[in-house]
């Protein structure tokens, strides 16, 4: 993808940049809605990336320019209001910029940007997490300052809720940042703290893409924070990480019915991280698989942020040859479904599953086969 970064910088700019940057999508592999409630989650970087060119300016202008979008957004360096429309992509990079300022971080004041991408967007990998801290690295390089990986991860959560509007936790950049080849990112989101977690050899991720609405801003994602937030309160506790199946049970009769649903969905999943990270270390794959599909079930159930497609999908891949065990990954409401597999659940086998998805709803999914890949980096460092 570099080649095609440069060659679409030198396009829109007539120069080639000066920094080059890049950061990977992310696949959630357990642990829903589990990150800005105080508890733990296992993700994976995967090789499906975005990549940002940055060049310097001396005017105090701000050009922003991407692959998927025709017209370059143009700014001077002090026009920090969120963009509407078509240019709201770029409140991604902005709310890095934005953030990185307001903690005393050196930024560039003008610059050219350019933003390429194959990271299916609205699929649940985490796109926008990825073009922030690709953006972030690239930023501080060309302002010749630097932060650890901690600082970066935490500066990308922080623009996504307070400047772009979505209140994620950590899981999305932290992965995003700590990803490891062939391994999965175990996040103690409280910490927050990083783990690497090995995947057992000949184990494959499967993606397959719903292109149904994705759409976290809308308020579905909000609203399940707030329910999270207030069954905390009712329990009596701080974070939902807190509680416990029992004092849910004894809280029940306080708690609105969404309250209580989101909460046994949340107390759950913790659950569920831990034993799937032991079952991995241990490699029981078979323990593994039926977790992801108890996780599944549970966000359909208590959580009630699957989607009928994504239901089918997960219903179809379990008891596949060769499939171990499927879930909705990211925020729901829409996008992909994971599957775990081995190495038996091959080309028939997706076929399979398109084709029987195609007979219900007409249209195929698009499917990626992922792989675990390294996390955010420097690619080509001002001089």
């Amino acid at each position: 993808m570099k080649d095609t970064l440069v060659a679409r910088f030198q396009s829109a700019f007539a120069r080639e940049p000066e920094v080059i940057a890049r950061a990977p999508g992310r696949i959630e592999f357990i642990g829903n809605h589990t990150d800005y409630n105080g508890g733990t989650v296992l993700g994976a970087a995967i090789d499906r990336e975005v990549w940002v060119g940055l060049a310097r300016r001396t005017d105090g202008r701000r050009r922003f320019a991407s692959e998927s979008h025709q017209e370059v957004v143009d700014r001077p360096f002090d026009a920090m209001e969120k963009a509407a429309g078509a240019a709201s992509w770029i409140n991604y990079p902005l709310g890095m910029l934005s953030v990185m300022g307001d903690s005393g971080v050196a930024v560039p004041e003008g610059f050219d940007l350019m933003v390429v991408s194959n990271v299916p967007s609205g699929a649940g990998l985490s796109s926008s997490a990825a073009l922030e801290l690709a953006s972030g690295l690239a930023f501080l390089n060309l302002a010749g300052a630097a932060l650890p990986r901690e600082t970066l991860v935490a500066l990308g959560r922080k623009a996504e809720n307070s400047f772009v509007g979505v209140p994620c936790g950590i899981l999305d950049q932290g992965v995003s940042g700590f990803g490891r080849k062939d391994s999965l990112v175990h996040i103690d989101c409280r910490g927050p703290g990083f783990e690497i977690v090995p995947m057992p050899e000949g184990s494959h991720f499967w993606v397959f893409n719903t292109h149904t609405k994705h759409a976290l801003v809308d308020g579905l994602y909000a609203a399940r924070h707030a329910e999270c937030m207030e069954a905390a309160r009712g329990i009596g506790v701080g974070l939902l990480v807190d509680a416990t199946a029992a004092s849910l049970a004894a809280a029940e009769t306080r708690l609105s019915r969404a309250a209580y649903k989101r909460a046994r969905h949340v107390i759950d999943e913790i659950s569920r991280v831990g034993q799937a990270t032991a079952a991995l270390r241990a490699g029981d794959m078979a323990l593994v698989g039926r977790l992801l599909l108890a996780s599944h079930r549970s966000s359909r159930t208590w959580f009630e942020n699957s989607a009928p497609e994504l239901d089918f999908l997960v219903d179809h891949l379990e008891g596949k040859k060769g499939v171990y065990g499927a879930r909705l990954t990211g925020g729901g409401f829409g996008g992909a479904v994971m599957a775990l597999t081995s190495g038996a659940f091959d080309a028939e086998g997706v076929k399979g599953i398109e084709e029987a998805y195609l007979e219900k709803f007409g249209s195929r999914p698009d499917v990626i086969h992922a792989h675990a890949e390294d996390g955010a980096s420097l690619v080509k460092e001002a001089r």
